[in-house]
């Protein structure tokens, strides 16, 4: 069942996909790259979005969801221009219509700031997520800085309904919520951007 939060999230997704691309500067290309090579086997990326990390799968066989229709017409274009075999499907990362264990690996870059339950939407990911598979995140966080992190949070109420995103979320401390086994915990951008690895 879609909430009404979701449906305000995917209308505020699809209204931002038109220039979405000039938006996304937080990830580097080479630090995508580095992301999405730790991907192996059967891949589901959640929150595909405009499909920016699709081009560096290697050896895969990738599923990308997204729950925005705007955003994942951008993805098609990619994929379409690349000729690349990557099956794309609008799916809320809330409820994924996948059965348990599918997936070797799980990937995600900066989705889990905009799902609006995001330990529910974790514990998809744990349940799609093979026993032996990975799930590979890559999250902006709230700051541990005590003045930064309370900044955002004043900030995160106009972040959210400009674009969507909590810029504040304790996305760690979700992980964790939703019984995902963390194995690495890294720093990419200060302690604003993490690399987290888990498996169910």
């Amino acid at each position: 069942m879609i909430t009404n939060q979701t449906k305000v999230i995917k209308q505020r997704y699809n209204r931002t996909a038109r220039f979405y691309n000039f938006m996304d500067k937080m990830i580097s290309k080479r630090l995508r790259r580095q992301i999405v090579e730790l991907a192996s086997g059967n891949v589901l990326e959640i929150g595909v979005g405009t499909g920016k990390n699709l081009s560096y799968y290697k050896n895969c066989v990738v599923t990308g969801i997204d729950f925005s229709s705007g955003m994942l017409a951008k993805a098609q274009k990619v994929v379409r221009q690349r000729q690349m075999p990557i099956k794309l499907l609008e799916m809320d990362a809330q409820n994924m219509m996948f059965p348990d264990n599918s997936f070797d690996t799980v990937l995600a870059t900066c989705v889990f700031c905009s799902v609006p339950d995001p330990v529910k939407g974790l514990e998809e990911a744990r349940r799609v997520c093979k026993s032996d598979g990975r799930i590979i995140l890559l999250e902006h966080v709230r700051s541990e800085n005590p003045f930064l992190g309370r900044l955002m949070d004043i900030l995160n109420p106009l972040s959210l309904h400009l674009i969507g995103s909590n810029i504040n979320r304790k996305t760690v401390e979700n992980v964790e919520k939703a019984n995902i086994k963390i194995l690495q915990v890294k720093n990419v951008k200060g302690n604003l951007v993490k690399l987290i690895i888990g498996t169910p």
